[in-house]
């Protein structure tokens, strides 16, 4: 079924373009009894009565394909008589003109209708004259086919709403009448089902208000079909298998959903890329659902665990990989994917900026040439020696100035301190100059070019 067929059903519903012949109906209280019944020439009802029922009728060809439009199938033991699909086809031919047959399909619906208030059934018939159509889907004046149908609608029937309003007779503002107001179809179907520009005798369209409440149970025991999932509820069931593989870890889970939910948007893309809008959809089979998971990145636990509850609910009818995907979950997992790639960065940055603190405690030994090590001694290495110096001690000094010039000869000034005396060595300009200031204690002593002094 595609959308285009039902938007061409669709469009016809106008005022000058309307082809009903006849609807026919009933109205059923609560209680499940008929409190009346319909039977109308359609192109001769009052024309606000005409546009109200019309509006009714563009409802049931309304909604998604796949999520509020289903097409459902009729399998082989209704063709025979006394079954669903037999009964409908008498009913299209009869052209609603065979009272007993409208009864007996009223009779069925209010048997097997899952609804506690009043409700309307209403039935319409129409002959469409299909016109032929060229590739570039201009109409010709050859008639390729007359596809005749008819179209239910059920719509819950409530009171309105109390309010306040002008009473004409007594001239006075108070309670108005609660009247009862048909409102807009709950469900419906159109058979049989209109597919390639052509009548389906062996499917029917069937349209659902609540995606999340389509009543099974109109479709398999008024139609004969075997009931299917809307588009909503296998989106919510492939949520609820996931999750449940997953485990108790919500956090986990959403993650993992998000990033299949990524796979197979990605996957419909490239799908739909490749071929016209009249393909095949992209069906997501057992295989196919291996390959999401593969790669969405799931482990291969949880992955086992998806695949065995996937082939159990959608084995038999793979479902439209369109019908699973939901876009708020798409946004909020790019999101989230988005954070944590900043996450990671501000991480690095930060590790960058530790670094380079490090790096800042060493940066007045480059500019003062300053080197810092361990050491059980502080030695200054300078062109000026101490007045202070004698002999022995001035042989010992050039010892170790030949020493520390071996090892540093690039540097002019060299610096050992203990290790506690690291961080209190800095550069301060004195005088102008620049100048290696290290604060010394009463208690503690300096040697200098080899010479032991108190400063």
């Amino acid at each position: 079924m595609r959308k285009k067929d039902i938007l061409e059903l669709k469009k016809r519903l106008k005022k000058n373009e309307c082809t009903f012949t006849k609807m026919c109906g009933c109205y059923v209280n609560s209680e499940k009894n008929i409190i009346l019944k319909l039977n109308e020439t359609f192109l001769n009802l009052e024309e606000e009565e005409f546009f109200k029922y019309l509006e009714i009728a563009k409802k049931t060809l309304s909604g998604t394909v796949g999520n509020n439009l289903l097409e459902l199938n009729f399998p082989l033991d209704e063709e025979k008589e006394g079954g669903r699909q037999y009964s409908l086809m008498s009913l299209k031919m009869s052209q609603l003109k065979d009272e007993s047959m409208l009864d007996s399909f009223y009779k069925l619906i209010i048997d097997n209708y899952e609804y506690a208030g009043n409700f309307l059934i209403l039935v319409f018939h129409d002959a469409y004259d299909v016109m032929t159509k060229t590739t570039d889907n201009a109409k010709l004046d050859e008639s390729e086919e007359v596809y005749e149908y008819i179209l239910c609608a059920v719509c819950p029937v409530t009171l309105a709403k109390p309010a306040l309003g002008y009473i004409e007779d007594e001239n006075r503002i108070g309670a108005r009448i609660r009247d009862w107001i048909v409102g807009s179809p709950d469900l419906g179907f159109t058979f049989p089902a209109f597919i390639d520009r052509s009548a389906d005798i062996d499917s029917v369209i069937y349209y659902t208000k609540n995606a999340k409440d389509p009543h099974p149970e109109f479709m398999e025991e008024v139609l004969g079909c075997s009931s299917k999932k809307t588009a909503t509820e296998q989106k919510e069931t492939f949520h609820a298998i996931v999750h449940e593989a997953v485990g108790n870890d919500e956090e986990k889970a959403e993650h993992l959903f998000g990033e299949i939910q990524e796979t197979i948007s990605n996957a419909v893309d490239e799908h739909s890329a490749m071929s016209d809008d009249d393909n095949e959809p992209l069906n997501l089979t057992n295989d196919n659902i291996q390959d999401i998971l593969a790669e969405s990145g799931i482990p291969e636990e949880v992955t086992t665990k998806i695949q065995k509850s996937y082939t159990e609910e959608f084995g038999d009818t793979p479902p439209n990989a369109e019908h699973l995907i939901d876009k708020k979950v798409i946004a909020a997992n790019k999101q989230r994917n988005k954070e944590i790639r900043l996450q990671k960065k501000v991480a690095a940055l930060e590790e960058e900026l530790q670094k380079s603190k490090q790096n800042d405690v060493l940066e007045p030994e480059k500019e003062s040439a300053l080197e810092v090590e361990n050491d059980s001694t502080v030695e200054i290495n300078s062109d000026s020696a101490l007045d202070q110096t004698s002999d022995s001690e001035t042989e010992s000094m050039e010892d170790s100035t030949t020493t520390e010039e071996s090892t540093a000869p690039n540097y002019d000034v060299v610096v050992h301190v203990k290790p506690e005396k690291v961080d209190q060595i800095k550069s301060q300009i004195i005088d102008g100059k620049k100048c290696i200031v290290i604060p010394i204690d009463d208690n503690e002593q300096a040697n200098v070019n080899g010479v032991s002094t108190s400063l």
